[in-house]
């Protein structure tokens, strides 16, 4: 469910029309069934978002499981760590991943830049990877690799 009195326009095409230097390696739906955020992303706000992205995506309502993720350790901060950080957008309260659902569905707003560069800054982490782990060795930089798919980075491709 959206947050109460926002509401949102979709000018672009879902999936579609993406900044040139935005370029990410996988989509909402496909990040959700890989297991992102511990599961506990996403879990109270499903109807804003087409039903099949939860058919098979990770989830637990209760509480986040390391477990859940893709590369099964924790890689995140605690959303009141953002919070204080001044790093989230108003319209976004959770956070990136939410203001990559939605650009991903069409909407367009004020802090695409902010975030399209954020994502952008992320590729420090694909040099490390890169440069420190054997191709293919997933279990090499498992929390690199889990914040990777946080912002949608696929690591298993390098």
């Amino acid at each position: 469910m959206m947050q109460q009195g926002y509401v949102y326009y979709r000018t672009e095409p879902v999936g579609e029309n993406f900044h040139p230097e935005f370029k990410p390696d996988l989509t909402p739906r496909e990040m959700l069934e890989m297991g992102v955020f511990g599961g506990k992303y996403m879990t109270d706000c499903r109807d804003e978002f087409p039903k099949e992205w939860f058919v098979n995506a990770r989830l637990c309502h209760e509480r986040h499981v390391a477990e859940y993720n893709f590369f099964g350790v924790n890689a995140s901060k605690p959303l009141s760590y953002w919070r204080e950080k001044g790093w989230i957008y108003s319209d976004d309260p959770r956070g990136w991943f939410q203001w990559y659902c939605r650009y991903y569905m069409g909407r367009r707003c004020p802090d695409d830049a902010r975030q399209i560069k954020r994502w952008k800054a992320m590729t420090r982490h694909i040099a490390q990877v890169r440069h420190n782990c054997p191709e293919g060795v997933l279990t090499c930089r498992r929390r690199q690799r889990q914040a990777l798919l946080h912002w949608a980075y696929d690591s298993r491709k390098f």
